[in-house]
């Protein structure tokens, strides 16, 4: 579709919008949820919100090679999390691990590795896509491109604190699994093994080695294949940002992911106890429960929606008018007929004759016809 968008700056905007949005609320869910799998779940929500923001700045070769860098590390952690997962038996509540640093080493590396890479760390693949997105989105100078880019940095931000939290919590934190399962837990099956080993040296390398072919200046990787009008281009104006603009994500990433640390590990009764008052479970609550998004969308529009076709398609269309015309119409009709022919047959030979002559016309009239 980026030929037809690329020719309305409204709809880049629109675009601009609704992934820089996307981005920052599913970073904003993930902080607070305590099941393994769906933190990494709405990771890659708001990684494709960068991804969307990104085609909205026309930096779509940009946007792709994110995707493409992407694909390794996520897979990366969700394998890893099944790893993990299994395990622990079963368990995916993060509230109920811990410890499991020295039980699962290898499943420990690579969820490190591939959250380092998620969070842009230098020269992980995450790095090289994420921050070319920031730097395109800070080049654009326009209110949308630089909202996106003051979005996309506070994500950088949440996505540092709740991938260092995931960590924390399930390998480095005090165990709260039970003994049975801790003194049973093991690594997985070779398969797995090679599996996530060959995911982790590409989550390593993969950026490095594919961002000169993809979104190099002078390469001709796409050749025609992406259209982009020269005053939305600005993939070329990054080469020319500020050092300390560049750095910047970079610090707010390692700000994040000291700050989650520090309060683990030193502040963990603060933490804990600031997690009490009243304003922090609201605004947890809030997060923890995706911006109250599935339930305004189950009241407002699924309930409606199951009222409207309980009264509507099923009791006036299905068991009213198809009723009505269908099964109970044509024995009702059929009764009718059959209880008129029946009254006929009352053993009276003038009823005989007259429904004899009444036949013999109608044959007649129906030759006639």
């Amino acid at each position: 579709m980026f030929v037809l968008i690329e020719l309305s700056p409204f709809v880049l905007q629109i675009v601009i919008l609704v992934g820089c949005l996307t981005a920052f609320f599913a970073s904003t869910t993930s902080l607070f949820q305590n099941d393994i799998k769906k933190i990494i779940a709405y990771s890659t929500c708001s990684q494709l919100g960068y991804m969307v923001f990104a085609c909205g700045l026309s930096a779509y070769d940009v946007a792709i090679f994110h995707l493409f860098n992407h694909a390794f590390f996520k897979a990366l952690l969700f394998l890893g999390a099944g790893s993990i997962i299994h395990a622990a038996y079963d368990e995916q509540d993060m509230r109920f691990l811990g410890g499991f640093k020295n039980l699962l080493p290898f499943s420990y590396a690579i969820t490190v590795i591939g959250s380092l890479a998620l969070i842009g760390f230098p020269f992980l693949s995450g790095f090289y896509s994420k921050d070319t997105i920031l730097e395109v989105a800070y080049m654009k100078y326009n209110f949308y491109s630089q909202f996106s880019y003051t979005l996309g940095v506070i994500t950088a931000l949440f996505t540092a604190c709740y991938s260092t939290r995931l960590v924390f919590l399930v390998f480095l934190s005090q165990s709260n699994i039970n003994r049975i399962t801790l003194s049973k837990a093991h690594e997985g099956s070779w398969p797995l093994f090679i599996s996530l080993f060959l995911l982790c040296i590409l989550s390593l390398f993969v950026g490095f080695l594919a961002k000169d072919m993809m979104i190099g200046l002078g390469g001709n990787f796409w050749a025609t294949g992406i259209f982009v009008l020269p005053h939305n281009y600005a993939l070329s104006d990054v080469e020319f940002i500020n050092s300390n603009i560049k750095l910047l994500p970079l610090f707010i990433v390692l700000f994040g992911v000291f700050i989650t640390s520090y309060l683990y590990i030193y502040k963990t009764t603060f933490y804990f106890l600031s997690r009490k008052l009243e304003y922090f479970i609201k605004i947890y609550t809030f997060f923890n429960k995706k911006w109250y998004f599935d339930r305004i969308y189950n009241e407002i529009i699924v309930i409606n929606f199951l009222k409207y076709g309980y009264y509507l398609t099923y009791k006036s269309i299905d068991r009213g008018l198809l009723e009505k015309i269908g099964p109970h119409g044509i024995s009702r009709v059929s009764k009718d007929i059959f209880n008129f022919i029946q009254f006929y047959q009352s053993g009276i030979i003038f009823h005989f004759l007259l429904m004899f002559l009444l036949s013999i016309f109608l044959f007649l009239y129906i030759i006639y016809l």
